[in-house]
């Protein structure tokens, strides 16, 4: 079964290659961008501002290469489902990014948070919400290589 999509935004970021965009543990997302929707959608941004956060789902446009089942993260030698990892080399090269909404423009979201290519087609934006409560929240793999991080000697050895 094939499934067509139109983009209904685009982003712009400050990030024209990959190696710009922060990875790994700790690693922080606080550029700001544009999410520039196609005008005629405008109207579906209603009461939008009242978000401080949104999900984006967006297309590894960009991507080289065959889907990888297996990936091994940058910041953890140990291989893992591509299904527990963030990797673009996904059977369906999907993006899930959660951004601070800092304000609405128009037809044009500016965010903070952002971690995609400039460019980058955006499929949906939804608000962020969620009722889990944090201490019932498990870190996976995630948890146990940021335990092994801390773990490691200053000098790492």
């Amino acid at each position: 079964m094939t499934f067509a999509m139109d983009p209904i935004a685009f982003a712009h970021t400050p990030f024209s290659d990959t190696t710009q965009i922060p990875r790994g543990l700790g690693a922080r997302h606080d550029a700001e961008g544009i999410l520039q929707l196609k005008p005629e959608l405008a109207p579906g941004l209603a009461d939008i501002a009242g978000f401080s956060h949104l999900f984006v789902i967006w297309v590894f446009d960009r991507r080289k290469g065959e889907p990888e089942l297996i990936a091994c993260p940058p910041f953890d030698n140990r291989p893992h489902g591509v299904f527990a990892t963030r990797s673009p080399m996904r059977p369906n090269p999907l993006g899930l990014t959660v951004v601070e909404l800092l304000r609405v423009d128009g037809a044009q979201l500016h965010v903070r948070g952002v971690d995609m290519l400039d460019g980058t087609p955006v499929l949906d934006i939804k608000p962020y919400l969620s009722s889990v409560p944090a201490e019932r929240l498990r870190r996976g793999w995630v948890g146990e290589a940021e335990a092994r991080v801390a773990a490691k000697p200053p000098n790492g050895n």
